[in-house]
Parts: C-alpha cells; structure tokens; sequence
C-alpha cells in the first residue's frame, strides 16, 4: 500500500548526540517533521521511523500489534546507540508511551536512555467503551477516529477518520506494560501536557507522575495548545524546552 504524501519517514545525520522520535496512534511522521527538523537543525542526529500500519490506511493499522510499532522504534534506536555518544527519546501521545517503553529497556544498556521528552502521553483513559473493547473489536472493525485535536486554525493533522479496534485493543495491553515498569524507570523525563487535550484525558499523565520512578522529572503545562502540540501554537515551546532538556543532559 502506498505510503501518504507526507507521512514518510524522517533521517537526518548529524553530529554525537542522537534523537529517536516517535509519533503518535493513527497518525504519521507529519505530526513530528518540525519537532524533528528542528532538532536537527541543532545538529543532532535524528530518526523519525513511520509505525507499521500508519501512514496508509486504518485497515493496515488494524493488522498490526504493539510489538510492531516498538520493534520499529527499537531498530531504529539500536543503530542510534551504535553511532552516537548520547541518545535520547521522545514522542507524541502513543510516541511518548513507546519512548518511555524504549527508555524502561534500554537505561542499562552500555550506552542508555539519557533521558526521554513526552508529550501529552497515553498511559491510562478512562473511556467506559474500553471496558467492552476486549469484545467490541471482533463485533465492529473501527470506531470514529481520535485525530486532528488542535487549536491553531489552518493546521492539519495527517492521521486516519477511524480507530482500528484490533489495534486498539493491543496498545491498551502496552498501556498496561508501561505503567507497570514505572516504578522502576530512573531516566530523566520532561512531561509536556496541554492545558486542554480532547484526545486523552489528564489521568495519564497522572498516572505517570504517581508512578515513574525517576528523580529528575520536569512537567511543563501547554497553554495554548490541545492534543496534537507538536502542531499547535506551543510547538515552539516544545522545541526549545525539549533542545534545553537535551543540551543539560548530553
């Protein structure tokens, strides 16, 4: 299946310090190019993998587990490892849950995790349609999907109308993964959460903080910003904070 216009992946070669970024569910790289690009502009070295089963259509989505989309970032992040000094993580909603999975597997590697950027992360929701997802994703293919949350009027978001509901499923079985590890992760964290996020709801992040093991975590509100920020009027705060978080830790 052909890939989207602009949902390509993104690679830069730059200098020592490398940046693996992860996008989010249903949508693409186009959700994080002017995170990445600007990251290399500062001259890091950058990875911005496409997820299998994004950036087509939601029907490959639905084909495809967890375990791909982690095995996807994980590639890209061991060839990162081997090339750099220093090699940092960050990501967008389901980006930011897969970015902490990646630091909680590699912060005592040889060369780990120095610290992961997230933003507006899943961990939890509290849908009462994920009670009956279990049962619901053998009886309907999708539902309406969770794209486009953002304020800045003329700005889109390249991501699916439907959420896949096998898919679905399987990320809710990370969720579960992630949280549960929590308490172990030592990596630095920068949270960035939007003031008003119509995708997932503040008890993710909550969830987060009540259970990361990690003595260096820093949470920045986003004022102007809803779900997809990468996009949104905070995009330049994001930038700044996350090459400041990256620069203190190298």
């Amino acid at each position: 299946m052909p890939v989207l216009p602009g949902a390509e992946p993104y690679r830069h070669d730059g200098n020592e310090v490398g940046v693996l970024v992860c996008h989010g569910y249903t949508g693409s790289p186009q959700s994080m190019r002017p995170w990445a690009e600007h990251l290399a502009e500062q001259g890091y070295t950058v990875r911005l993998p496409r997820l299998p089963g994004h950036g087509t259509r939601w029907q490959d989505l639905n084909r495809t587990r967890w375990q791909d989309w982690y095995a996807a970032v994980d590639r890209e992040w061991a060839e990162l490892a081997q090339t750099c000094s220093s090699v940092f993580a960050v990501g967008l909603s389901m980006g930011g849950l897969l970015a902490t999975r990646i630091a909680q597997q590699h912060q005592d590697d040889a060369n780990p995790c120095r610290g992961i950027v997230i933003v507006n992360p899943i961990f939890a929701h509290d849908d009462p349609k994920l009670r009956i997802l279990p049962y619901l994703r053998h009886l309907v293919p999708a539902l309406p999907g969770v794209g486009g949350d953002i304020a800045k009027p003329g700005v889109t978001e390249l991501a699916y109308s439907k959420n896949p509901l096998q898919a679905m499923h399987s990320q809710t079985q990370l969720w579960r993964i992630v949280v549960d590890d929590l308490p172990q992760l030592r990596v630095p964290v920068l949270l960035m959460r939007s003031a008003i996020d119509n995708v997932i709801p503040r008890i993710s992040g909550d969830t987060f903080l009540a259970e990361v093991g990690s003595a260096d975590v820093t949470e920045v509100v986003l004022p102007e910003s809803r779900h997809v920020a990468t996009l949104d009027y905070d995009a330049p705060m994001i930038f700044e904070q996350s090459v400041q978080f990256i620069e203190r830790l190298r």
